[in-house]
C-alpha cells in the first residue's frame, strides 16, 4: 500500500517562500508520474504541479513562474518550492499520483497572510 506524508507548510507573509516535502512509502516510486494538489477552503482539490518519471514538469497557470516541483527517486521524495506566495495560495497541499488514485495523506497547511 502507498502512503504519503507531507510537511513544510506554515504561515508566511505575501511574497514569502516555503518548500514542501512529501515522502512516498511504497515501491517503484521512480516509475510513477507524481503531482502536488491543493484544496482551498470551500473549493475542490486541484492539481497545481506535476512531474513525470522522466522529470518533465507542468504547472497550472496560476502558479507558473512561482512554484517548482522536483523529485528525488533515491529518497522517494517529491518537493514543491513555492516563491512569491499570494493569499490565494492558502490551502492544504497534498501529493499523490497525477491521477490521485492512492489514499490521500493528511496534507500540509499553507497560509499566506499579513
Amino acid at each position: 500500500q502507498v502512503h504519503f506524508v507531507e510537511s513544510g507548510g506554515g504561515l508566511v507573509q505575501p511574497g514569502g517562500s516555503l518548500r514542501l516535502s512529501c515522502v512516498f512509502s511504497g515501491t517503484h516510486f521512480n516509475l510513477y508520474d507524481m503531482a502536488w494538489f491543493r484544496r482551498a477552503p470551500g473549493q475542490q482539490r486541484e492539481s497545481v504541479a506535476t512531474i513525470t518519471r522522466g522529470a518533465t514538469t507542468n504547472y497550472v497557470d496560476s502558479v507558473k513562474g512561482r512554484f517548482t516541483i522536483s523529485r528525488d527517486n533515491a529518497k522517494k521524495m517529491v518537493y514543491l518550492q513555492m516563491n512569491s506566495l499570494k493569499p490565494e495560495d492558502t490551502a492544504i497541499y497534498y501529493c499523490n499520483h497525477v491521477q490521485g488514485f492512492w489514499s490521500w495523506g493528511q496534507g500540509t497547511q499553507v497560509t499566506v497572510s499579513s
